[in-house]
């Protein structure tokens, strides 16, 4: 029975889906602070991005993986068919391995699906070479996403440019995409008032996952270049791939302005934020780096903080350079020295900056608002 104005709208959000990954979390909370009712029907199949890489490469091939998937999906099925009465069933991200099963029980209870797709994990394993290592393993997972992206009622993406590759590449009718930003989890990632604990140094944060999309390595050349400011400071915070590479070129070129930290979790990393002058986003140019506009971005903003973050056609199409952000030119580590002196040396545009993104933020692109985004597009599937 469809929602009306007397019954909240009632999803059930299913699948092996990472249940701890931010754009979950995020487009949950903001489904139900807009009244939306979510129950979550999730088993566990993935432990970990190591995990999922190895599986890639070519272990998915060993009956354990088989036994562990059969496992996973039984006990996903059992649960669901205790699960409460649900309008829509959407699958959570990643979701290329849940699809078909979904598509199975939403025909059974005659309900509507929904896929967030997110991101393509066949261009995800391209990006990081693993076609390489497995070229049977890429086209299987080319394969799988091509029939997943067929079956659900309507897809969930998060930037146009995103949307018009898949079209490219897998032939799909835009029409049947729909756009929620990845916005913040302003939970959590929100302005602290406090004066920073500050002596002059103007420090300057990268944190991530230290893949290649993020740029990490310009960002090193641009504290090479800078290293003759002593007061210009730069710190790393995360871990991932391109971590190694990052550590020896900073011994190797005797960085004394540059600090790698460990991963912190979320509530220690935004007290580390409300402490920085500058964050950095991508300057990566693969091709989902110029495709989407990453978490780091909008959680920066949210935080109120002054960013600078590689150009693209995807940023452009939500930030304006010099007004709520600013952009150099990518894969460049003078263009990134270049951006971080020029805001360094006018503190007057560093302000309007952080603010004018954070305005925009709270206008477009907070937890609320993009909740409200994806309620429509539910409503629109349940009338």
């Amino acid at each position: 029975m469809p929602a009306n104005n007397n019954q909240p709208l009632r999803v059930c959000y299913f699948g092996t889906y990472r249940e701890n990954y931010s754009r979950n979390q995020m487009m949950i909370a903001g489904l139900r602070m807009n009244g939306v009712v979510v129950n979550e029907c999730h088993e566990t199949l993935w432990h970990g991005i190591e995990d999922r890489v190895r599986i890639a490469s070519g272990e998915w091939l060993k009956p354990g993986f088989w036994k562990r998937v059969i496992s996973a999906y039984w006990h996903l099925l059992r649960k669901y068919l205790k699960t409460d009465t649900h309008d829509i069933l959407i699958v959570g991200y990643p979701g290329q391995f849940d699809v078909l099963l979904a598509r199975i029980l939403s025909w059974m209870k005659h309900k509507p699906l929904v896929w967030d797709v997110f991101m393509s994990i066949y261009l995800i394993t391209i990006e990081r070479g693993l076609d390489k290592q497995n070229k049977l393993s890429a086209k299987m997972l080319r394969a799988i996403e091509w029939l997943a992206l067929r079956l659900p009622d309507r897809l969930i993406l998060d930037t146009n440019d995103y949307v018009q590759w898949f079209v490219k590449t897998y032939q799909v009718k835009p029409e049947r995409f729909y756009l929620v930003p990845t916005g913040a989890d302003d939970r959590t990632f929100s302005p602290v008032s406090e004066s920073p604990d500050k002596d002059d140094k103007f420090t300057v944060l990268y944190y991530g996952t230290f893949i290649p999309n993020h740029g990490v390595i310009y960002m090193i050349e641009a504290a090479q270049i800078l290293k003759s400011e002593p007061c210009i400071q730069f710190e790393f915070i995360g871990t991932g791939p391109e971590l190694q590479a990052a550590v020896e070129f900073s011994d190797r070129n005797q960085l004394s302005n540059v600090k790698f930290i460990k991963w912190l979790e979320k509530e220690q990393l935004k007290h580390h934020m409300s402490q920085v002058d500058i964050c950095l986003g991508a300057f990566g140019i693969t091709p989902q780096s110029m495709m989407t506009i990453q978490n780091k971005i909008y959680e920066s903003v949210a935080m109120r903080k002054p960013l600078i973050s590689g150009d693209s056609p995807a940023i452009r199409q939500v930030f304006t350079h010099g007004e709520n952000i600013y952009l150099c030119e990518r894969a460049n580590g003078l263009a990134i020295a270049d951006a971080i002196t020029a805001l360094w040396k006018k503190p007057t545009l560093r302000e309007h900056i952080a603010q004018a993104g954070y305005m925009l933020y709270q206008e477009k692109y907070s937890l609320l608002v993009n909740g409200q985004r994806y309620k429509t597009c539910l409503h629109e599937l349940s009338q």
